[in-house]
């Protein structure tokens, strides 16, 4: 975990904490709150993925290093990012093709 950003780390221990809990029902009461709020805060995190992409190529980066930055994806997937193509957009725009060739 060395490697990994402080933020990182904390969120990894936030979730080994839910398994610290003694109590199944405490438990279980405390890691369906947390996943009942996790689409908010999934939508916040992409978000700010997306505005600090988009930072980085103002700032001069190429689509590849922004790509390294963020987590190793391809220049392609950093400039989706860049424009907020979530990866459900893309399964859903691949399943839309795939149907097409399969129609034609």
């Amino acid at each position: 975990m060395a490697d990994q950003p402080e933020e990182v780390t904390r969120l990894v221990e936030a979730i080994k904490a839910f398994e610290a809990i003694e109590d199944d029902a405490a438990c279980a009461a405390a890691v369906s709150q947390a996943l009942k709020d996790w689409p908010d805060h999934q939508v916040k995190l992409r978000e700010l993925r997306q505005q600090r992409a988009q930072a980085l190529k103002g700032q001069g980066k190429t689509w590849e290093e922004i790509g390294r930055l963020c987590g190793g994806v391809s220049a392609a997937r950093a400039q989706q990012i860049a424009a907020g193509v979530s990866g459900a957009q893309r399964r859903k725009a691949a399943q839309a093709k795939q149907a097409e060739a399969s129609d034609g």
